[in-house]
This record gives C-alpha cells, sequence and structure tokens, in this order.
C-alpha cells in the first residue's frame, strides 16, 4: 500500500549498490529541524504532498529552545499555539543586567504589542514532535527518519530530487521542488555548491550539562557575567543546560589550563550552581560550538531552495536563530503553496521572490548579533580574565521606561518584517474530506 504522497513507481538496481526504491512527490524537504518540519507542515496543510527527510532523530546539541512571539503568532494564526502550551515550557519576560551596584531586573516586553509577551523556552526536540505529529494528520505528508542524502538529481541544471540511504538502502525521490533545511553544517549546500560568506566572530562556546534541584533559580533563562567569563543557564526542567563564552579557539588554551581551573572560573562567576562543577569530571561532557554567523549570497537555483541555517548562520546571541528559520518557513510557504498545490509549475523567479522577503531582515539581524558578540569579546573577556561588565549609569533610567524598552523588545520578538501565514490559507481537507481538527 503507498504511504502518504510518495508512491513507489519503479525499483532499480544500480551497479555496487543494494536496490533502492525510487519515489515521487511535489516537494522534497531535508532536514526536519524547525524550518524544515515548519515547511512541510504548512504545505500539507494546503495539499501539497511533502516528503520530509531526517538524518538521525530530533534530539540534537545546541539545539535553539527559544520560540518569541512571531513564531508564537505564525502557530496561532493554524491554531497551534494554545496547545503547544500545554507542553511543558516556560516564559521570559525579565531579564536583568549587572551595574557597579549589583543587578537591575526589568521587563523587556511589557509595551510590545502582541498575544505573547514573553519568549518561550521549550524542548526543540518536544516542538519537532508536534510539529510533524500535526503534519501527520495530512495524508498528503510523510516523514523519513534516518535518512541520509549523498546526492542531487540533476538534469539539464535542474535539481529534480536527491539521492538518500536509508535504513533499508538507497532511495531516490524525484520532485518538483527540493528543499535545503538541513542547518548550520548543510550537505545540501555542499552539494549544490554554494560557498557561505562569512563574518568572524571573537567567541565561541563551551556546552554542557549540570543537574537541576528543586531550591534552584526559577528564571527560565540565567545569565552570569565576571571573572572574564559570559554564562548563560537554561532550565531544562531536568538539567539544566549551560552555555559559557569563551575566546575564539580558545577551546585548547582552556584544555591546557585544565577542568579545575575551568569549575574554578565558572564558582566565582555562579555560586548558587559552585557544587554542581563538580559534576564536569571528563572534557568529552563539554563539546564546543564554534561561534559563526554567515550567509549564502544566492538562496535558489532551479529546483532547489535555501532556508533557514542553510541559507543564513545564525549567531546564539538573542536565541533568534530558530525563529528566522521558521520566518523563511512561512514566507516559503506563503510564496510557494498554491503553486506547488496546483498544476503551475515552480518557475526560479519564485524561489527568488522567498529570498528578497527574508534576506534583509535576516541581514539586520546579523549585524546587530556580530555588533553584540564584539561587545561581550571587548566588555567580559579578554587574556587575563579580570574584566567585569556593567552597565553604564547613564542608561540605568531607560531601563526603568517600558515605552522606550519595547523598541528592542519588538525587535527581538519579531525582527523586520515578519512574515504572517498567509491569510485564507485554509487546511487541506483530509482522506473524510474535512480539515484535521
Amino acid at each position: 500500500m503507498p504511504l502518504g504522497n510518495t508512491q513507489p513507481v519503479e525499483r532499480v538496481r544500480e551497479e555496487r549498490r543494494e536496490v533502492r526504491q525510487v519515489e515521487q512527490t511535489t516537494c522534497c524537504i531535508v532536514g526536519g529541524g524547525p524550518a524544515g518540519a515548519m515547511l512541510a507542515l504548512l504545505l500539507a496543510r494546503q495539499g501539497v504532498p511533502v516528503l520530509l527527510l531526517e538524518d538521525g532523530d530530533f534530539e540534537r546539541d545546541f539545539r535553539g529552545d527559544t520560540l518569541h512571539a512571531s513564531v508564537m503568532e505564525n502557530l496561532d494564526e493554524i491554531g497551534l499555539a494554545d496547545r503547544l502550551l500545554e507542553f511543558r515550557h516556560a516564559k521570559v519576560r525579565n531579564f536583568t543586567v549587572p551595574t557597579r551596584e549589583g543587578t537591575v531586573a526589568f521587563n523587556l516586553f511589557a509595551k510590545v504589542k502582541t498575544k505573547f509577551p514573553y519568549i518561550v523556552v521549550i524542548a526543540q526536540s518536544r516542538f519537532l514532535e508536534f510539529i510533524t505529529q500535526e503534519a501527520k494528520r495530512y495524508p498528503n505528508f510523510r516523514l523519513v527518519m534516518g535518512a541520509r542524502v549523498e546526492a542531487l538529481l540533476e538534469e539539464d541544471g535542474v535539481v529534480r530530487g536527491v539521492r538518500y540511504r536509508g535504513m533499508d538502502g538507497f532511495h531516490e525521490v524525484r520532485a518538483e521542488l527540493t528543499v535545503g533545511a538541513d542547518g548550520r553544517f548543510s550537505k545540501i549546500r555542499k552539494l549544490a555548491g554554494f560557498e557561505p560568506i562569512t563574518s568572524s566572530s571573537p567567541i565561541d562556546v563551551l556546552w554542557f550539562r549540570l543537574s537541576r534541584r528543586e531550591d534552584d533559580p526559577s528564571e527560565a533563562l540565567n545569565a552570569r557575567i565576571g571573572g572574564g567569563l559570559f554564562v548563560v543557564f537554561i532550565d531544562r526542567f531536568d538539567y539544566w543546560q549551560v552555555g559559557c563564552t569563551i575566546i575564539k579557539g580558545g577551546y585548547q588554551q582552556a584544555r591546557a589550563a585544565g577542568l579545575e581551573q575551568l569549575r574554578q572560573s565558572l564558582a566565582r562567576v555562579a555560586p548558587e550552581w559552585a557544587d554542581r562543577f563538580d559534576e564536569l569530571k571528563d572534557w568529552k561532557q563539554i563539546p564546543v560550538l564554534s561561534v559563526e554567523v554567515s550567509r549564502i549570497k544566492r538562496w535558489h537555483k532551479p529546483g532547489l531552495l535555501l532556508i533557514g541555517d542553510a541559507a543564513h548562520v545564525m549567531s546564539p546571541v538573542g536565541g533568534l536563530g530558530i525563529n528566522y528559520a521558521i520566518q523563511d518557513a512561512v514566507a516559503a510557504s506563503n510564496v510557494l503553496g498554491e503553486k506547488l498545490a496546483s498544476p503551475t509549475l515552480i518557475r526560479e523567479q519564485d524561489l527568488a521572490a522567498v529570498q528578497r522577503q527574508r534576506e534583509f531582515p535576516t541581514r539586520f539581524i546579523q549585524t546587530f548579533q556580530v555588533l553584540a558578540q564584539k561587545a561581550v569579546r571587548a566588555g567580559v573577556i579578554n587574556d587575563r580574565g579580570d574584566r567585569v561588565f556593567a552597565v553604564p549609569r547613564f542608561v540605568l533610567p531607560l531601563l526603568r521606561l517600558p515605552w522606550l524598552l519595547a523598541i528592542p523588545g519588538r525587535l527581538l520578538s519579531f525582527g523586520l518584517w515578519p512574515p504572517h501565514v498567509k491569510a485564507g490559507m485554509e487546511a487541506f481537507s483530509g482522506s473524510d474530506g474535512e480539515p484535521p481538527s
């Protein structure tokens, strides 16, 4: 029996390879992260046959867990926001900054006009499971896990699909449109021959877990600055996910100084967790995230579109990567959905229209991320680790003006020109003639 929208059309034998299945679909999306999953759902709702390929599973390191107001409003537009908030999550409204007199707390979103004046912290794996489960309610959607793409299928300069290795051998997928949404190390980008333009970053991030206790701080996001370190604690309910900023390329230097030196430095800047840093017993527990801000000049070629980190790698500053990836997906769905659902052929001009909508907002926020990284490097970290960042005194009165905070609050929540799910884009009727409820 055929499964979903992909129909086995023939089986072929290729020299030196096992028998593989050749499948046909309308849109093949490579990468089951936030951009790929959201685009698959939005297209499936419009009746577009979609195949989503994910290499591995939804559990991954360095994943973004913060959903800003723009994403929550997109989910609300398709009736999913309230259902998502039934999952275990936390809401971040207040932020703290260090001053020479101590820390000052403020609500960045108090005057931002939105139904969701906060940042939602939710495990990305749960978010992706939720989105793909919703997509599975449509008979024209199919998800394949453990699918490793090895080649693009090109004919006369047009991408016609992909070849991938699944758990049961090799497969080919023939598609009218292939979308690369496979993240910062995109295989699709490499296969297509796109070279990213990279902005140098002065920082990298150490990434590790600590156990959580009932009497720990209640905030979902905690930042500590001092002694040459900038440390962020993300509450993942069962444990703390910790990111610690270091000088770009300083990982080997940190290792040479030894784990005990790192534990002591962390305990000085975050004494609430001091006894927990002894849990770090091996450098294998502390992978390093090489921070990068990059983009490709062209997001498309005939038959192929790149979105999310495959098109533009974001810095972890502000937790914006997942949100801009989803904004790309919404824009792509708005531009391409109706064409893919009809006999209309997708032209490269249509793919270019997606890039035109999303490129400037992305480059704009990347510029601010680069400036913020430099500020972290200059104000927090030096070779001796003895500089302590503090907000200048003249800034403090500004933090008490909610109407003024609404400016950076809205920029963080929405960016420039956030896309909305196109009005009137009704859900495709299922096999029983009714849209899935």
